[in-house]
């Protein structure tokens, strides 16, 4: 009778609710029980940004120099909000591939795509007080997005916890606030556990205060431990395939583009593009998130752009077609897909690439046009020219007075105006701006007012 309660209380402290550690295989443990006396390498890395490329950039090379040093263990010392869904997929990917076992410490946050990377991992230890879950799938602004993206949110985490011997129930409930279940979440709540929690619905291993008391916590004795040190080649790489900074770069490709139109031969403006081009696809490249195909299209789209501009009167389609061609080159070199295959890649991440394409590109272009007419006219940048104003009054005259006398005039366009170029008026030829859009060579223009040693035109 004694026996049967002792069997009955040990049952009943068993959380039913949840499947930790039914039937998984616990690496780290095979591992320390093969090798008692070994003195193990542990390779640590960290992770204490949002999750986007450069987290995936710096967790491809912790695994490469792990396996390379023949490591025995890689800790993953993570502090995060969350972040991009296929960079956290990336990363998820790469620890449950990883040969050597993974552990994971949670140093107070890993929320949203922090929470799927932790669940992919071997063990996980948190911080007392820290906190994992809260893996609902929102945009840019915080709203939640629509279900057909927190359907592949709530399949990633469902399939990575069963990979891991975790309670999939739990892991989707981190994300659909629909779900409700016993003794874990009412309905109508996002999933959060804190540390206490996890470990007792089998999401946690233990709890540490910082790394020596977890590898003392998880029974690992004599060890030896080698940190991630990023070289500079890596650490610009990291820095270029920050958002934002490609962002940056997006607007000097096209605002390069843009003045260089505007001016005569090959210039300052024409190469500036081009840098910024090859320190836009470069690191993606190398990444492996941008491929031949997306260079090609851009450089295509470039092409078709300059034929329209330079050979086709007008706007058409071949104009269209070089705009498309270059802003989707742009956009889809920096999501991971594999070729026009974009299988897996979430269409969230593929749109908000091509927002980025389309916001940089538009104030790039808006940018270009008002310093094209500002830059040297406005006092603030008067120095970049000998003198704003030269006034009569201090003795200067104009080298060609009667200049201002074309105003009112009619003429032609010599060439095409886009909108600086060459006009004819009364025979004699004139270096002319199209004030509004472009104007097709042998169109009717009139003068409006002359500045800057040249004339502004109307289309007639």
């Amino acid at each position: 009778m004694k026996h049967l309660l002792v069997l009955l209380c040990v049952i009943a402290c068993i959380p039913f609710g949840s499947s930790a550690n039914t039937g998984r295989t616990d690496r780290v443990t095979e591992k320390l029980e093969a090798n008692p006396e070994k003195t193990f390498l542990i390779y640590k890395f960290e992770i204490k940004e949002n999750i986007a490329p450069p987290s995936v950039h710096r967790t491809r090379l912790a695994f490469q120099e792990a396996d390379s040093l023949g490591a025995d263990f890689i800790l993953l010392h993570l502090n995060t909000y969350g972040g991009a869904v296929d960079a956290a997929d990336s990363m998820r990917t790469r620890i449950m591939q990883s040969n050597i076992p993974v552990i994971v410490f949670v140093d107070n946050n890993a929320a949203s795509a922090g929470a799927l990377i932790s669940i992919a991992s071997d063990r996980i230890y948190i911080r007392p007080g820290g906190n994992i879950g809260a893996a609902t799938v929102v945009d840019q602004t915080g709203e939640v997005v629509p279900d057909k993206y927190q359907s592949y949110m709530r399949s990633m985490m469902r399939s990575t916890a069963e990979a891991k011997g975790r309670d999939p129930q739990i892991a989707q409930a981190m994300v659909d606030p629909s779900i409700e279940i016993e003794g874990v979440i009412d309905a109508g709540k996002v999933l959060t556990f804190t540390a206490s929690e996890a470990m007792r619905w089998g999401f946690a291993e233990g709890m540490a205060d910082n790394i020596e008391e977890l590898l003392e916590i998880a029974g690992i004795e004599r060890y030896e431990i080698v940190e991630q040190r990023l070289s500079m080649t890596d650490r610009i790489i990291q820095f270029l395939i920050n958002p934002i900074v490609s962002a940056i770069l997006i607007m000097l490709i096209l605002g390069g583009i843009y003045f260089e139109l505007q001016t005569p031969g090959i210039g300052f403006p024409i190469l500036a593009a081009i840098s910024a081009a090859i320190l836009y696809f470069a690191p993606l490249y190398i990444e492996g998130l941008a491929s031949h195909y997306e260079i090609i299209l851009f450089i295509t789209g470039v092409i078709l752009l300059a034929v329209e501009l330079f050979a086709i009167p007008g706007f058409g389609v071949t104009g269209v077609l070089g705009v498309i061609f270059i802003v989707s080159g742009l956009a889809f070199a920096m999501v991971g897909n594999e070729g026009f295959d974009f299988t897996g890649v979430p269409a969230g991440e593929i749109l908000m690439a091509f927002m980025l394409v389309i916001i940089a590109t538009f104030v790039s272009l808006t940018t270009s046009f008002y310093l094209g007419r500002k830059l040297f006219t406005s006092t603030r940048f008067g120095e970049l020219a000998l003198n704003t104003i030269q006034e009569t009054a201090s003795g200067y005259t104009s080298a060609d007075s009667t200049m201002k006398t074309l105003i009112g005039k009619t003429g032609v366009a010599f060439t095409m105006l886009r909108p600086s170029g060459k006009v004819e008026i009364d025979d004699d030829i004139y270096d002319a701006t199209a004030l509004t859009g472009f104007v097709d060579k042998g169109e009717a223009i009139r003068v409006v007012k002359y500045e800057t040693s040249q004339v502004f035109v109307v289309r007639m």
